[in-house]
């Protein structure tokens, strides 16, 4: 019995524009309502909400087969993407890349050799149910799904060799951070923000991978979709509870 089929990353190559949300809550509850919304893909978020590693493992159970999950680590740290692996996520975003030394090394990451360097233990933990999926070693690199943001001007001047490396199966713009980097902090909509995230959107495709982004405004997400971004996130579990409550003492008051 092989790996569990990976439907996110095999949408991927779909033509179609997935839709997402971002999960910060960090709540198993929470998740597994958003599971049910009817998303195409959820993040959960380990780089910005406060959780942590059995957080996460409880959101992917709370998930479960309703859903499509990414895991967003903190960072590139190897160990920490081991773990996450082990506890059953299957795509991997990784934010702050900069650099192709970077790219490759985090496609390293989440690969068992000869392609990576990924620890292998498994066996122990819930990526393998415990060892019940005799074939997880040998097929788990065809399941897994690794996703780099690109969120700086350092990474948008790498982002062409980076797209030339194997094992990379999508780029995510990283808009706010980009703004920022670029001197428009809180103004991801700039037309000088948007023209590079539109040329790099482009770049992507030329290449033959998948695009991502995430937008808060629907008039910009349908943009986005009619540009055939891949997989495309257009809100987060904490603004649609702070907005949504907001509204309703408002409409009452």
């Amino acid at each position: 019995m092989p790996a569990p089929k990976n439907i996110f990353k095999a949408r991927l190559k779909s033509g179609e524009t997935q839709i997402g949300l971002w999960m910060d809550i960090g709540s198993a509850t929470a998740a597994e309502i958003c599971s049910v919304a009817g998303f195409d893909w959820l993040v959960i978020d380990g780089e910005h909400s406060p959780i942590g590693l059995r957080d996460i493992q409880d959101q992917l159970r709370a998930i479960g087969d309703k859903g499509q999950a990414v895991v967003r680590v903190r960072d590139d740290n190897r160990a920490e993407i081991k773990q996450m692996l082990d506890i059953g996520a299957q795509t991997i975003l990784i934010p702050m890349i900069d650099s192709v030394e970077q790219a490759r090394e985090a496609v390293k990451s989440i690969l068992y050799p000869p392609k990576g360097v990924r620890g292998v233990g498994a066996a122990l933990a819930r990526a393998s149910l415990y060892n019940s999926i005799p074939d997880y070693l040998i097929t788990a690199n065809d399941e897994v799904c690794l996703i780099l943001q690109i969120e700086s001007m350092a990474g948008i001047a790498a982002l062409e060799d980076i797209l030339a490396l194997d094992g990379i199966d999508g780029i995510f713009i990283g808009p706010a951070d980009l703004s920022a980097d670029m001197g428009y902090l809180g103004n991801p909509e700039a037309k000088e923000v948007q023209t590079v995230i539109n040329k790099a959107i482009s770049t992507i495709q030329s290449a033959g991978k998948a695009a991502g982004i995430l937008t808060f405004d629907p008039a910009m997400a349908e943009t986005y979709k009619a540009m055939g971004v891949d997989f495309l996130a257009v809100g987060s579990d904490v603004s649609i509870l702070a907005k949504g409550l907001a509204n309703l003492a408002r409409s009452l008051k």
